[in-house]
């Protein structure tokens, strides 16, 4: 493995660079067709596949959504701090793929990880009820509202709360340095230094832990957080194998 300063390339390589570019004007289109009734995030947000808003493109599209100024500040900030050095080491090519892979992969993984909370959730649906959710569900979330009754609100969540981020992919980027530059120093808060190995290994536990206690109110999608380095260990391991790492 290499070791590697954060921030020693000065020039800002191309997929890096139009993946900020494309992230900020989703972003700003978000908020611009808000303003006139037109909503993005029903379109290319990501849904759960029994939703009525799904669509497989979302796989992909909901990784340029983001939920907030200061979610898409600090996706960004990571993806230009840690993708810029990797795209120098990997190329253009091998970085966006690494990136479409961990990002669609987190995405899966969010999705399996529904489906299991579904299957032992305890609760059931009649065809009614579901049906209910299937055409009603969306717009009762969007109006401020859930269902009172547990079961049905617990499925309106699972199916119509949608996930938006390039949280996944950056945290596969995340992964990928770790590995690959495990002893460079990562500062948090620019303050408290850390080798890149623990730093992973923390985060990534930090996620575990969270996504495991589920808490109330936690809107964040720990798994796809997860899956978005599992995905990118694997791929790694993978070139690694076939000694195309570098």
């Amino acid at each position: 493995m290499q070791q590697f300063r954060p921030g020693g390339f000065s020039v800002l390589p191309l997929v890096v660079k139009n993946l900020l570019i494309i992230n900020a004007l989703f972003f700003l289109a978000t908020i611009a067709l808000d303003s006139m009734g037109i909503d993005l995030y029903k379109h290319l947000a990501l849904y759960y596949p029994a939703s009525k808003q799904f669509g497989v493109w979302q796989f992909v599209s909901y990784m340029f959504m983001h939920g907030g100024f200061t979610h898409i500040l600090f996706n960004m900030f990571a993806l230009w701090m840690f993708g810029n050095v990797l795209e120098n080491v990997w190329g253009p090519q091998r970085f966006l793929n690494y990136y479409l892979v961990t990002g669609i992969g987190a995405g899966i993984t969010h999705l399996v990880i529904s489906y299991i909370r579904i299957a032992y959730s305890g609760y059931e649906l009649s065809p009614d009820q579901f049906e209910m959710v299937f055409n009603e569900g969306f717009k009762v979330l969007q109006s401020g509202r859930n269902y009172s009754d547990p079961a049905v609100g617990f499925y309106n969540l699972v199916l119509n709360v949608p996930t938006v981020g390039a949280s996944g992919a950056v945290f596969g980027i995340l992964l990928a340095f770790g590995m690959m530059f495990p002893n460079s120093l990562i500062y948090i808060y620019f303050a408290f230094p850390i080798k890149a190995k623990y730093f992973v290994i923390l985060y990534g536990a930090i996620e575990l832990i969270s996504g495991i206690s589920n808490r109330p109110g936690d809107n964040v999608a720990h798994f796809a957080h997860l899956g978005g380095m599992l995905f990118g260990f694997a791929l790694i391991m993978y070139w690694k194998k076939k000694g195309k790492l570098y």
